[in-house]
């Protein structure tokens, strides 16, 4: 029987690097575009896109935040011993100048955490998503509203059901 401590680990180590070379950086300005956030925060974020099968260290997201914070490209507000880092308007350039390369880069960044979160599934889950994604390929589009609600409202059941059992 798998203990819950065994769920936080990957089943297998990863094989590919989780991020590219400065993609960290730019997912980071992506996040911090959105709202202001703790380094922490970051930290939780990232590890949540790749249900904590990867998790960036706290020695990989402090020297980004420094290294924008000496740019101007964020600015930090102390709350409670803790630092909220905030996009400046140079940030914001910096962002809109870099537009195309952070949109790659979140594209990469969620692709490579489908990848990696899909290499992490037990075998008999990924062959039952495999049939699922099949059944529901073989409508070829020809959904009655009935049947769509019914269906939407098995996969709700079932996440839910799977939400209960992962706490």
């Amino acid at each position: 029987m798998t203990s819950p401590r065994d769920l936080d680990r990957p089943a297998r180590p990863l094989t590919a690097r989780p991020l590219s070379r400065g993609d960290l950086r730019l997912l980071v300005l992506s996040l911090l575009a959105d709202q202001p956030r703790h380094g922490y925060e970051l930290i939780q974020l990232i590890s949540d896109m790749f249900v904590r099968v990867y998790t960036p260290s706290a020695g990989s997201i402090y020297p980004v935040l420094a290294q924008f914070e000496a740019a101007g490209w964020v600015g930090a507000v102390e709350e409670g011993g803790r630092k909220r880092y905030a996009l400046s308007a140079l940030g914001q350039a910096e962002l809109e100048a870099q537009r195309d390369e952070v949109d790659a880069a979140v594209h990469r960044v969620r692709d490579s955490a489908r990848t990696i979160t899909k290499a992490n599934l037990p075998p008999s889950v990924r062959d039952a998503l495999r049939e699922l994604k099949h059944a529901l390929g073989l409508c070829h589009g020809r959904w009655q509203d009935d049947n769509a609600a019914a269906v939407a409202e098995a996969l709700r059941e079932a996440a839910a059901r799977i939400r209960a059992q992962g706490r």
